[in-house]
């Protein structure tokens, strides 16, 4: 979730930046199987940004957490973020 005060254009930028850091993840970090990021368009709706990913093990999720490409993309959204939900469930 993304600051209300935030002014919209910022919010944006943010977004679009992380949504391509994010999908640009798999060519670096190569135990993702699957990622991808989806921007709120619905105004109505609390949170601004979605991101879903697989990986084979809590290992390789684990792994993935603490990439040094994957917490840069997650530092792109610092001065903008409120908060952040996460669920890691397996199928």
């Amino acid at each position: 979730k993304l600051k209300d005060e935030v002014p919209t254009d910022e919010k944006l930028a943010a977004m679009n930046s992380f949504k391509t850091a994010i999908e640009s993840l798999p060519a670096k970090i190569s135990v993702i199987r699957r990622i991808e990021v989806g921007l709120n368009m619905n105004p109505a709706e609390t949170w601004s940004i979605a991101l879903y990913s697989e990986f084979d093990t809590l290992d390789d999720l684990k792994f993935y957490a603490v990439h040094p490409d994957h917490v840069a993309a997650g530092k792109l959204l610092a001065d903008v973020k409120e908060s952040r939900a996460c669920v890691d469930y397996e199928v």
